[in-house]
């Protein structure tokens, strides 16, 4: 029996094993059907995708406040939870009690109806309560507590590193600029302007990773991860681009490339199985309305081979498949997204790591491979999408990591702070990164990375 100044939740009632009397429940009304004796209400709290069948007598709801109870209107309900003679559901709650929390003046913008996902981003601060997108937050926590645990487990130390950062770890350019100065009247030296007296004293933007705190951190604590919001000022409006998301940048010392491949197969399959066993009601619903065979084809990709080719043997497999591909395939180029998909989907139907990338198109913290052409780079590609997860050992070499940043244009006096830990016990280490949003774009089968975070920042977009 529960004290009835308790709240149960919604997903605990709905797998009860024996009736409950003196039940409270509180929710949000999905619909209200009235009859002459007797109304029924479906109510969710959020706890789980299904709804509960509350059964009210029709003179609880004569009364002036429940005027404005209807779709969306929020209620307290108290009763006995009891076996349902109706089809489809083993629960329903028999009310002696319904208190209007929260009426609905007006329109309530969800109906019952189903609404577009372009829609439910113009009115993001109510589409949580959308099926959809109470099954991708869900997920999106589940995941969020699974990432932490495989690294808890495995010793890992958590690292906060910071959001407001004086370098670019990709040297793209590609950063929000941070500053309090006024943009009209900025103080100026030879026509440029005097960062020394902005805020931090220096040009300071939002960090696009935390890749070389973490290096830092790697260096004392051996085995660290970072996992937070990271930005890029890219100018994309494509379904993969957001210009706020989350990164997760595990970090290892005394571990090579293969090691680093064998961390992020590792991974990336616990991930995979974690919300197969735990996230099955919203997995269930993603594979009905969104992609039809999800759970089949994550449940062949938790027991699959990873398979392993380098770059130059993956261009190789490219050429020789006389497919006319949109981008021409050539050595020295990126694999797109189209290559990435061949190799996984054709070749070797499954996951595949491509490794040593030419030194050309890969970032300057990569380590350099004794033919000087290629660095030690690994990109985990997996079916339908193509790259999920990127990285790299790290060059630990100082007189190296110093001609490969002079080779991109950075200052080696810029990160002079970075480059001592490769005078003072350097060691080789690696590690790499997934984005969170990408993966749960990957986990749920949805197809716009618009609609895996709360609320989107996109170009020309930071409403809510």
């Amino acid at each position: 029996m529960h004290h009835s100044g308790s709240r149960s939740a919604i997903k605990e009632l709905l797998a009860a094993t024996a009736v409950r009397s003196n039940v409270r429940v509180c929710g949000w009304v999905r619909s209200l059907r009235r009859g002459k004796d007797v109304a029924f209400i479906a109510l969710n709290d959020g706890s789980c995708l299904g709804t509960l069948q509350i059964v009210v007598a029709a003179e609880l709801l004569q009364i002036s406040e429940m005027i404005t109870l209807g779709t969306g209107a929020c209620i307290e309900v108290r009763g006995d939870l009891v076996e349902s003679p109706a089809a489809g559901q083993s629960w329903e709650m028999q009310a002696s009690q319904v208190a209007l929390m929260g009426g609905v003046d007006g329109d309530y913008p969800l109906q019952k109806k189903r609404h577009s996902f372009e829609y439910l981003r113009s009115i993001a601060h109510l589409r949580p309560r959308a099926n959809t997108f109470g099954a991708v937050f869900r997920m999106r926590s589940a995941l969020s507590f699974a990432v932490h645990r495989f690294f808890h487990e495995r010793g890992f130390l958590y690292v906060h590193t910071p959001i407001v950062t004086t370098n670019d770890c990709e040297g793209a350019g590609e950063m929000f600029r941070v500053t309090t100065l006024d943009p009209l009247c900025a103080p100026r030296v030879d026509d440029r302007v005097d960062w020394s007296q902005d805020f931090f004293g220096e040009k300071a933007g939002l960090t696009v990773s935390g890749q070389l705190q973490g290096e830092l951190f790697a260096m004392a604590f051996s085995d660290i991860y970072t996992f937070g919001p990271t930005f890029r000022a890219e100018n994309s409006n494509t379904s993969r681009h957001a210009s706020e998301f989350w990164m997760i940048e595990p970090e290892m010392a005394f571990v090579d490339l293969a090691g680093n491949c064998r961390v992020a197969e590792e991974f990336f399959r616990y991930l995979v199985v974690y919300v197969l066993s735990r996230c099955r009601e919203d997995l269930e619903f993603f594979d009905q309305r969104i992609e039809p065979g999800l759970i089949d084809r994550l449940e062949k990709l938790s027991q699959a081979e990873f398979h392993r080719v380098t770059y130059s043997e993956a261009i190789d497999l490219l050429e020789k498949s006389e497919r006319a591909f949109e981008f021409p395939v050539a050595w020295g180029h990126d694999l797109q997204s189209e290559h990435e998909r061949y190799l996984t989907e054709e070749v070797f139907a499954g996951p595949v790591f491509v490794t040593d990338y030419p030194e050309q198109i890969k970032a300057f913290y990569m380590r350099m491979n004794d033919d000087h052409r290629t660095v030690a780079a690994m990109d985990l590609l997996v079916p339908r999408v193509g790259e999920i997860i990127g990285g790299s050992q790290r060059e630990e070499r100082l007189e190296v990591l110093e001609q490969r940043m002079q080779a991109h244009g950075i200052d080696p006096d810029s990160l002079n702070w970075y480059l001592d830990t490769r005078r003072w016990g350097s060691c080789p280490h690696s590690g790499f990164g997934l984005g969170f949003e990408r993966l749960l774009m990957y986990l749920t089968g949805m197809e716009n990375i618009r609609d895996v975070i709360p609320f989107p920042r996109t170009p020309g977009h930071a409403r809510f």
